[in-house]
């Protein structure tokens, strides 16, 4: 039963944070905030996307640049650009409201502002130009950084659904519930052996940094709008991405 439990997570996971086409099972107790503890699972996937088009891009000999690129789009196209998404209203908002009722407001508009074309901009290059770097090092270290990157980016989710209470009374994440504490250890464990392979004093000094990312980030939030919504997840998501990136560069180059 417990088996048939956890597949049914890993599946609403892969439903939520992917474009996979996975048919929806009946969620145990606990409900999709039980299920957290998958979401570097889903970050998995989304990465193995972007591993197989930067495959096929050198393969056709197209440059480390262009190879970059098609890899990011893939994991665009296979998680639906769901954190991009986020990292944009949270910028906008953060960056043009006055007050957290302003900042709120401005985060659930769908139009986009210049903070947020700028901070997609920044994203996309930094992920990039990192992915780019990587290319010198070979597959093995590009596919290992993508796998590494979306895994432990989504690792820091649900430690941070979990330490930050939600800003609205409404809205997707406060419908979420409280995640357990196991799903989030489960989760923060599933990214940290992703890391493993960038060696083990990179994955540890890349942990940390993570970890502390992920803490002036809550606090961040917390001043801004007095709490978490869905955007701040996928702003926390791509931040993370870049960083795991960036230290593969470091780790690798």
């Amino acid at each position: 039963m417990r088996e048939r439990d956890r597949m049914a997570e890993l599946v609403a996971c892969l439903g939520f944070y992917t474009r996979l086409p996975v048919a929806a099972r009946a969620l145990p107790p606990g409900g999709f905030a039980a299920a957290q503890w998958a979401a570097p699972l889903a970050g998995a996937a989304v990465g193995l996307a972007g591993t197989l088009a930067w495959l096929a891009a050198t393969r056709l000999g197209l440059g480390a640049w262009p190879a970059a690129l098609a890899a990011l789009a893939a994991t665009m196209l296979a998680s639906g650009a769901l954190h991009e998404d986020g990292l944009a209203d949270v910028a906008d908002g953060f960056g043009g409201g006055a007050t957290p009722a302003d900042k709120l407001a401005i985060m659930r508009d769908s139009r986009i502002g210049s903070y947020g074309v700028l901070a997609l901009i920044l994203s996309v290059l930094m992920r990039a130009a990192a992915l780019a770097a990587l290319a010198a090092a070979g597959a093995a270290a590009v596919t290992a950084a993508l796998l590494a990157a979306h895994m432990a980016a989504r690792a820091a989710m649900p430690a941070f659904l979990r330490a930050v209470p939600p800003a609205r009374r409404d809205g997707l994440s406060t419908g979420l519930g409280a995640v357990p504490r196991g799903a989030a250890l489960t989760a923060a464990a599933l990214g940290g052996l992703a890391l493993l392979p960038l060696g083990l004093g990179a994955a540890l000094a890349t942990a940390a940094a993570l970890g502390l990312a992920g803490w002036l980030f809550a606090r961040l939030c917390r001043r801004q709008i007095g709490g978490h919504t869905g955007d701040c997840l996928g702003a926390l998501e791509q931040g993370g991405e870049a960083l795991v990136l960036l230290a593969a560069v470091a780790a690798f180059t």
